[in-house]
């Protein structure tokens, strides 16, 4: 048995991981995130000290509960934290950009251009009173470099020409009779993919994709999961995708980072996360879901409920539930890193076999 701090020559690093996917270097780098929210019942602490690395060219899966702070912390990201959110703390560095201090006009340059992020309901997300079509072209209008150099007469029809070529990409047929319809007009899948065609438009470096399959039927689910992963090996683009189905990640992520309680509990490679969980919340996640070699094996929830993050005190935010808690977990329990590109959130990690 090795030691959870033990370097494994067999687990692949983060970096290699990162190589394989693609990529070597950082392409995002969260460090000491906090975000709270101010109510009246007190301050809610939705997430606090996250650390995580997207690398360039990998996907990267966000896991976790509802409420565990994952779209809270790549809303953060995109600057769309509004009063009374605020983001109280910490560094999000973008390709060398810091974006926390930067100024809200050059922040707009950069969101849909250099980076773009799909809500989870498309439906909502889409404006019902607009077209397809000046959804699409709103974006390349407004980002597209080459779009935005021609005269005044030349842009709509670029734009528009342009918005054709992303709904064909994203495989919508007939584009070009569709793009004047309206998103009720279109079916769930079908909304997923013209969001992913405006977050695609001006061909950002990263996509943030938050649960990109809600609402969707498993046929369309598998539709939509191929083509992000078709487009992110044609452009060359990171992906980060949110999602509580770890089926998802284990089929589609590099690396994966668990959340629970604003906070993360676990990353590293998917394989060596999924096959060998160290923190117990990791564990407890698997443990919840059914298991198709064994429909059989009993389906073991984590017990207890998500804590509240309002004053919240310092000790580990899943020592409530946790099944190997002793009383040094009362402590505040920083992020640990081990040598073999995997990090816990854990006094008392598992074992390595």
């Amino acid at each position: 048995m090795m030691g959870a701090d033990s370097p494994a020559a067999t687990v692949p690093s983060q970096a290699a991981v990162a190589s394989r996917a693609g990529g070597g270097d950082v392409i995002l780098r969260l460090r000491g995130l906090s975000t709270s929210f101010s109510t009246h019942d007190g301050v809610v602490k939705a997430v606090q000290d996250v650390d995580l690395d997207v690398m360039r060219g990998e996907c990267l899966g966000i896991v976790g509960e509802s409420g565990s702070g994952k779209s809270v912390t790549f809303a953060s990201v995109m600057g769309l934290i509004k009063p009374p959110g605020r983001i109280t703390s910490g560094s999000v560095l973008f390709d060398g950009v810091e974006l926390t201090t930067l100024a809200p006009p050059a922040m707009r340059a950069l969101r849909g251009k250099r980076m773009a992020m799909t809500m989870q309901d498309a439906l909502t997300a889409l404006n019902p009173s607009m077209t397809v079509e000046t959804q699409l072209c709103e974006v390349i209008l407004a980002h597209d470099d080459e779009v935005v150099k021609l005269p005044r007469r030349q842009r709509m029809t670029q734009a528009r020409a342009r918005a054709v070529e992303m709904m064909a990409l994203v495989g919508i047929p007939s584009p070009q009779s569709r793009l004047r319809e309206y998103p009720h007009q279109f079916s769930g899948g079908m909304r997923q993919r013209i969001m992913i065609a405006i977050a695609l438009a001006c061909k950002p470096q990263l996509l943030i994709a938050d649960e990109p399959t809600t609402a969707l039927d498993v046929t369309i689910q598998a539709q939509v999961l191929e083509l992000i992963a078709d487009l992110r090996a044609s452009l060359g683009m990171s992906v980060v995708l949110i999602t509580h189905d770890l089926g998802v990640v284990a089929e589609q992520c590099d690396r994966v980072v668990v959340m629970y309680a604003g906070q993360v509990m676990e990353s590293g490679p998917t394989a060596e996360v999924i096959a060998h969980p160290r923190h117990p919340y990791t564990r407890g996640l698997l443990a919840s879901m059914p298991r198709l070699e064994d429909p059989t094996a009993p389906i073991r929830p984590i017990q207890g409920m998500v804590p509240s993050l309002i004053n919240f005190p310092s000790q580990c935010r899943f020592y409530s539930r946790c099944d190997r808690r002793q009383d040094a977990c009362l402590a505040n329990i920083g992020l640990r890193q081990h040598p073999d590109g995997r990090a816990t959130r854990c006094l008392f990690p598992e074992t390595a076999p």
